[in-house]
């Protein structure tokens, strides 16, 4: 299974990052525009799965490799560690008789019932449809957003993520300049696998940490210690901790790029108004949830910018202040980049190889120069408009995507997802 979803992975990548070394759209010793494609005797090299196995990769391979391990933990994995006893919660909560948790999924013919829209027009709806989704709209039983529109229903267009990507882009004004970070990048690296330390030297050269005493990155380095790496290790937020989450959303709803983001989905009739947007991102964000045996373990957050460490690998990390600081602190060591994204200045994208005190990353994707608000605004617009689904953003003129998935094993208000991964992909 997992070759295949690679396969498949791979023949939707485009490629940005190898060097063009001839006139046409696809060369015969790059994998330039040829991730994925079958075996072409024609090339003097090969580009899929299999080249690995005869040996007959080009040179430039590892750019088809950019796929991110913890795909299949996002989607599958918390079916496969739960034992016996939360396989059989998981099971009762999420029926495919009962719309609990379901509100506005896509048809599944498989399913005895259905939870969206169309289910009244083709007569097949769940019979707690209307009770628990308010004809579709994922309304909260027990309160919270109650009367707060679900994030599947509204249609969003590509044009349109791609207008609210760049108009985010240019509200960063609190990003990193050219001359507050200096990146030594060193070596690419043309097997990702092999673990290979091919960087003597840290990837931060210099890193001007004035930057740091921002409101919004000031709030966002204090939440970085409140969490356990290992999942599996049950997180709780003290009173404390629960605090500095509202003071990190407080500061980023200062900013022109929250602004933006919000002005845009309120104008979707996504949110009410900016308290019910807050509180819907706290939740999404910070919301707990397990992703091994029956321990409230996990967060969006925790994941996409804190990092975890799950069956002795390092899962998500993908924040480039986070990876900064640990660097300096001699806890992660960087091996290598396989990915030097588009941008000429900051923020940038690079995708690299590093070892978290031992834990290998074989491929992560990082956001470089970025403030804390700017990524954060660009994951929350890919998963409220794209779940699941490669999400194509522009850049100053650049486009990239980000892959997002959702938390299915449990909801909130009625049927919301939980963010399980946030990245970037080519």
């Amino acid at each position: 299974m997992k070759t295949l979803l690679v396969v498949l992975l791979l023949s939707g990548i485009a490629v940005i990052g190898a060097s063009d070394t001839c006139a046409t759209d696809k060369c015969k010793n790059s994998c330039k525009n040829r991730c994925g494609d079958k075996l072409d005797k024609s090339y003097s090299c090969q580009c899929n799965v299999h080249c690995e196995r005869f040996g007959d990769c080009c040179n430039d391979y590892s750019i088809c490799s950019y796929i991110d391990p913890e795909l299949n933990e996002a989607t599958h994995d918390h079916y496969s560690d739960n034992d016996p006893v939360s396989n059989k919660v998981n099971h009762d909560e999420y029926s495919d008789a009962s719309c609990k948790g379901r509100c506005g999924e896509k048809f599944n013919k498989k399913n005895h019932c259905h939870c969206n829209k169309k289910c009244d027009k083709h007569n097949n709806c769940c019979s707690d449809y209307k009770k628990l989704c308010s004809g579709g709209a994922g309304n909260d039983v027990g309160g919270g957003h109650s009367g707060s529109t679900s994030h599947r229903e509204v249609d969003i267009s590509n044009e349109e993520i791609k207008e609210v990507s760049e108009i985010l882009y240019k509200s960063d004004v609190n990003k990193a300049t050219e001359a507050d970070v200096t990146l030594n990048k060193q070596e690419m690296a043309q097997n990702t696998k092999e673990k290979d330390d091919l960087c003597e030297e840290p990837l931060y050269q210099y890193v001007n940490e004035e930057i740091f005493e921002r409101p919004t990155y000031k709030s966002f380095i204090s939440l970085l210690d409140n969490y356990d790496r290992r999942t599996g290790t049950d997180e709780t937020y003290t009173e404390d901790e629960a605090a500095e989450q509202d003071i990190f959303l407080k500061e980023m709803m200062k900013t022109n790029v929250m602004k933006e983001l919000y002005k845009f989905f309120h104008k979707k009739g996504l949110c009410k108004n900016d308290q019910e947007f807050v509180d819907d991102l706290k939740k999404m964000w910070f919301g707990l949830y397990s992703r091994s045996s029956g321990e409230q373990d996990s967060s969006g957050f925790e994941h996409v910018f804190v990092g975890e460490v799950k069956k002795g690998k390092v899962s998500g990390f993908h924040n480039w202040i986070r990876f900064y600081l640990l660097e300096k602190k001699g806890m992660v060591n960087y091996h290598s980049h396989n990915y030097d994204g588009p941008l000429t200045s900051y923020p940038d994208v690079l995708g690299k190889q590093f070892a978290w005190d031992g834990f290998y990353k074989e491929v992560g994707t990082q956001i470089i120069g970025s403030s804390p608000e700017f990524d954060f605004a660009l994951y929350t617009l890919c998963f409220i408009c794209r779940p699941g689904k490669k999400c194509k953003v522009s850049l100053d003129g650049h486009e990239l995507a980000i892959q997002t998935y959702e938390w299915t094993k449990s909801t909130y208000n009625n049927g919301k997802k939980f963010i399980a991964t946030a990245y970037l992909t080519f």
